[in-house]
Order: C-alpha cells, then sequence, then structure tokens
C-alpha cells in the first residue's frame, strides 16, 4: 500500500507499547491477571458482570434513543427494555424458564429477537440462536440436539418446525413472535404478543424491574451453533465473561488505532448517535456478540432488513444517517460498485468492516476513494472465540491491507505444527488463540471438545502466519487447502490474486478431483457489474503472480452472488459441484 497514505511519522508507538498502555491500571480496558475455568488467563478488570446488565446500563443512559429500527417500528432503549421485563417474566412465571435451561430465538432480525435474547440471559438461561435458514430437519437437531425447552419463533420458522414437535419431547412451548399463537390450537403453542404486544407499543409497558437472578461472569450464557459447513453443526457453549470480552478485543483495538497515530483515544460523545445497517443475522456471532451488544454499550443504532439487498439498502443508508455498513467482503463491493450509489447521500458512513472471508488489497483504496469519509476494517474470530479476536484498522490496515490484526494484550496467538509446537515468526502453521473471549466447550461432544478446546487455548483449524510485530495474516483454512501432486496450493492465495483483477467482485476457489494429481485448482467467480473479462483472461492474470501450478485450469462465471450461508461463508461444496473430475 503506497506510503502517502500514511502520515508522517507514523507509527508514534510499537504494537507492544500501544497494548501495554491500554492495559495498565487505569485504562477503561485494564487487563488483569485471573483464572477462567481453571486456567490461568488474562481478563478485562472493568467488563460488565453479565450481558443483560449492558442493556440496563444503557436503557437508564439512552432511555429515548432508537435501538433498534426494522421498517415503520422504532424501539427506543427504554421500550426494549421494557420488552425484555415482561418477556422474562413470562418465560419464568407462565413457561417455568429457570437458570440453565436452553432457550431457542429462531427468527429474522426482528427487534423480537433481541427481546427473548435478553430476556433468556436475564433469568439466566442459556440462550439458543439458530439459523433461521436451517430446514425442518435442521431445526429439529438444533432444538433436541441443545434439549431446548422454550423456543422463541417467527412465522416462517414455525411452519418449518410444526411437524417435528412430536420429536421433540424436551421442547415444553413454543413462543411466536409476530403473530397470534393461538389460531394454530397447540397445546405448547403461545403468542409472544399476547406477553408484550407489537413492537411500537413496548415503551407503554410498566417497569416491572429485571428479574432477581444472580449471574456471573462465569455463568453460561450462549449456545451458538457453528456453521455446520460439513457435517452435524456443533454447539459452542459461551459464558457471559467470554461474550463480553469480545467486545472489549474490539475496544482495545480501536483505541490502539489512535496511539499509534500519536492521538489521545477520545472519550466518547454523548451527543453524538451512530447508526449500524445490519446485514448479517443476529444469530451469528458476529451478529449478536460484535454488533448487538456493543451497540448497547455505546448506546447506538441498529436498522435490520428483512434481508439484505444493496439496492434497498441506499436509500436506509441516506435516510437513516447510516455510520457503519460491512459484513463480507462482496457486501462493501455491492455498495461500492451499485450503478444507483451516486444517486444517495452515502456520505455519513464512517465504517466499512467486514470479515469471514477473503478481501482484495483493492478494496481498501476503492473504499477511501468512493467514501472519502469512511475508515476500512478487517478483522479476525470465530464462533469458538466469541466473535471478534483482531481487528485492524485505520493506518494499520493501508499499511498491511491483507492482515486481520495485531491481538490486544489480553490475547495470545501463537502458530504450531501438527505436534502442537509452536512455530516462528513468518512459518504457515495452525492458528491457536488464547482469549478470555473463548467459549468453554461443545455442548454435549467431549470428543470434539477435546480436539478444539485445550487448556485454555482454541485449536482454529485455520492456517496463518504471525509477523514479526504480532500482525496476523490468514493463510487458509486447513480443510480448503489444496493439494496438487504434493504441493499445497492456499487457496485464500489464489483468491487474492482473482480479487486483485479490477474486474472481479468475487471469488471462490475450490479442488477439482484429479486421477493422477489428486486435485487441480478450479475457481467461480462474480464480475462487478458492467464489467467482462475471459477466462484466459483471467488465468493469464493470475500467471503473472502466482507459480503456473496454481493458476486455476477451470474458471466459471456466475451472474448471481456466489453462494453463502447465513454466516457469509462460501459454500464450496455447492461450488464443487460444479466442475467434473479430471485426469
Amino acid at each position: 500500500m503506497s506510503s502517502e497514505l500514511l502520515p508522517p511519522n507514523w507509527p508514534a508507538m510499537s504494537i507492544a507499547e500501544a497494548n501495554a498502555a491500554l492495559a495498565a491500571p487505569g485504562s477503561p480496558v485494564q487487563v488483569e491477571d485471573t483464572v477462567i475455568d481453571g486456567v490461568p488467563s488474562k481478563g478485562y478488570t472493568n467488563a460488565p458482570p453479565n450481558i443483560h446488565s449492558i442493556l440496563f446500563l444503557a436503557a437508564m443512559t439512552h432511555p429515548e434513543r432508537d435501538y433498534i429500527v426494522y421498517k415503520d417500528e422504532r424501539v427506543t432503549y427504554k421500550a426494549m427494555l421494557r420488552a425484555v421485563e415482561h418477556f422474562a417474566a413470562t418465560l419464568r412465571d407462565k413457561y417455568g424458564i429457570t437458570k440453565g435451561d436452553r432457550v431457542a430465538v429462531i427468527m429474522r432480525n426482528y427487534p423480537q429477537w433481541p427481546v427473548a435474547f435478553y430476556a433468556a440471559l436475564s433469568l439466566g438461561a442459556i440462550a439458543t440462536p439458530m439459523n433461521s435458514w436451517w430446514t425442518g430437519e435442521e431445526l429439529e437437531y438444533g432444538l433436541s440436539f441443545a434439549g431446548v425447552k422454550a423456543a422463541v419463533v417467527d412465522p416462517q420458522i414455525f411452519e418449518r418446525i410444526h411437524e417435528h414437535l412430536g420429536d421433540l419431547p424436551d421442547l415444553k412451548h413454543v413462543i411466536i413472535a409476530r403473530e397470534p399463537g393461538d389460531e394454530h390450537n397447540h397445546p405448547s403453542v403461545s403468542s409472544m404478543e399476547d406477553a408484550i404486544g407489537p413492537a411500537n407499543s413496548w415503551a407503554d409497558l410498566a417497569d416491572i424491574g429485571m428479574p432477581d437472578v444472580e449471574i456471573g461472569p462465569d455463568d453460561d450464557a450462549t449456545i451458538m451453533y457453528t456453521s455446520g459447513t460439513t457435517g452435524k453443526p456443533k454447539g459452542a457453549l459461551a459464558t457471559h465473561r467470554a461474550v463480553i470480552a469480545n467486545m472489549f478485543n474490539s475496544l482495545t483495538c480501536t483505541a490502539r488505532m489512535y496511539l499509534r497515530k500519536g492521538e489521545a483515544v477520545p472519550e466518547p460523545d454523548p451527543n453524538v448517535t451512530r447508526a449500524t445497517l445490519m446485514s448479517i443475522p443476529f444469530f451469528h456471532a458476529t451478529g449478536s456478540f460484535a454488533i448487538l451488544i456493543p451497540t448497547a454499550l455505546r448506546g447506538d443504532k441498529i436498522v435490520t432488513m428483512y434481508k439484505w439487498d444493496a439496492s434497498e439498502a441506499l436509500p436506509i443508508i441516506e435516510r437513516e444517517r447510516i455510520t457503519s455498513i460491512g459484513g463480507v467482503p462482496a457486501i462493501a463491493w455491492q455498495v461500492l460498485e451499485h450503478p444507483d450509489r451516486d444517486k444517495y447521500d452515502l456520505s455519513s458512513i464512517e465504517v466499512v468492516s467486514y470479515g469471514g472471508a477473503p478481501s482484495a488489497p483493492e478494496l481498501v483504496s476503492t473504499i477511501k476513494r468512493r467514501l472519502p469519509n469512511a475508515a476500512p476494517g478487517n478483522g479476525w474470530g470465530m464462533t469458538e472465540t466469541c466473535a471478534t479476536v483482531t481487528l485492524n484498522i485505520g493506518e494499520d490496515y493501508v499499511n498491511r491491507p491483507t492482515s486481520a490484526g495485531a491481538p490486544p494484550s489480553a490475547v495470545e496467538l501463537k502458530i504450531c505444527d501438527p505436534d502442537g509446537k509452536e512455530m516462528p515468526a513468518g512459518e504457515v502453521g495452525e492458528l491457536w488463540c488464547k482469549s478470555p473471549s473463548n467459549c468453554k466447550l461443545y455442548w454435549n461432544r467431549p470428543d470434539a471438545t477435546a480436539e478444539t478446546f485445550r487448556n485454555g487455548w482454541v485449536v482454529t483449524g485455520d492456517l496463518a502466519r504471525l509477523d514479526e510485530e504480532g500482525f496476523l495474516f490468514l493463510v487458509d483454512r486447513a480443510k480448503d487447502m489444496l493439494i496438487r501432486g504434493g504441493e499445497n496450493i492456499y487457496s485464500i492465495e489464489v483468491e487474492s490474486a482473482l480479487y486483485d483483477h479490477p474486474a472481479v467482485m468475487d471469488a471462490a476457489v475450490v479442488g477439482i478431483p484429479h486421477k493422477v494429481l489428486g486435485e487441480e485448482v478450479g475457481a467461480v467467480v462474480q464480475l462487478k457489474p458492467g464489467m467482462s473479462v475471459t477466462e484466459d483472461e483471467l488465468r493469464a492474470h493470475v500467471a503473472n503472480q502466482l507459480a503456473a501450478f496454481k493458476v486455476p485450469v477451470e474458471i466459471h462465471f456466475m451472474d448471481q452472488p456466489l453462494p453463502r450461508n447465513a454466516n457469509g461463508k462460501i459454500l464450496k461444496k455447492e461450488l464443487r459441484e460444479q466442475f467434473t473430475p479430471r485426469g
């Protein structure tokens, strides 16, 4: 990246110096020694004790600010708190939900989603979000595996699960949001609106207080199912401490950006409200842990959509003065390259953040060029780390656009060989992560727990390297690495070369079975609107950057976005089916 984009005398501090300053006593993100699940670890001194206390504080501080906006439904912080109080009382008194019970939340990003989520947490129950894209059979698996006692669903989800209710003996109550439950004439089915009314009326509910339940940092909070691109999804069990720590990881990385510039970390301005346009589901760790809850910590606004559509997003950005957009890189590209982009005022955008997929270095310069007020950002995390571990933002991102950032002081990263031995800086191996945001275990999966959770470390399955300053560079998912004639090919490396072509918006590399070589490189790409390139031209472009054996032997073009699951991960299994075995 060109050095003229960096301020003079940058950086004013090294990563180690900035991390030490932020971890010191008196800092809002002070780090302390602690013990987590029997393992000596680092923790955040000033972290709130539990998740729902963040909502309570926000409602006391910013009662009339909008928290959730969906179409013509606007829910203030006070209204959200009142709805949570009343729904928690209903869960406790009518449905018998107590500490440790599992309460599923399965719906689109409606305002009722966070009500059910916070209400369950306030009772000490384990909130269990599930993928609203799952089929009835998949939902039956998720409900049964976690032993869910009550499920809060929208009407579309109910249509998928109602025929499975007889096979779910643990599921005693199904509560339908946004529709009367009594019309289904089933003894276990009821209506969420009967308890709290429609969203625009929540502000009128009486102040009955939060449940009187003692909930500490190390109490269980959530079961978040992994994306399950292969095999059955696993349920990652997180504590209140872990979910909150991911926010403090982010806060530290953001504050470090200012120290690296030689500036003081700015104090929050109580008169400024920022707004995020949600392009990912609340049921994903990023949606709930990295956006929903941190937004309450800041007293900001979230605007949700029925489903992501860039054409619908542009007028929302203008009308709601959206300051943050993002998700996966393809979503950022869709906004930047949309033919109607210049018809709308997008000057409010301050942050374009993304993760979950490799991104072209060109994306950074494109954001800077087309949204001059916006700071690009990338990061790394996973369900098992409760979302955010590292962030790469500001000048560090401009300087290292292919990095996912350096960890904060509370986090340790290391690169290990297949035997678990730590490798030196610069070498590629498997990424291990020790963070206060790590989950405890996989629910009812001691075998998988033993493989992934080792003495405070999460063995991630990501192939990566760390440079001398600790910046993380992801190379591939271990299972996505191709082996052609004994040579390792990292799909991200080939994808990055494809992204480097100015016509490419989205790209994925998969292995094509080969009788002799084992695998060859195949690629699927989506081009930017109005642009064209031939397969031979793209292959030549990659060949200018990479060795010949890494160049795709076949490239397929798609007019529509590449298939992704709800968490933003490309469904490579579907893409592999486009190719015929060779050799």
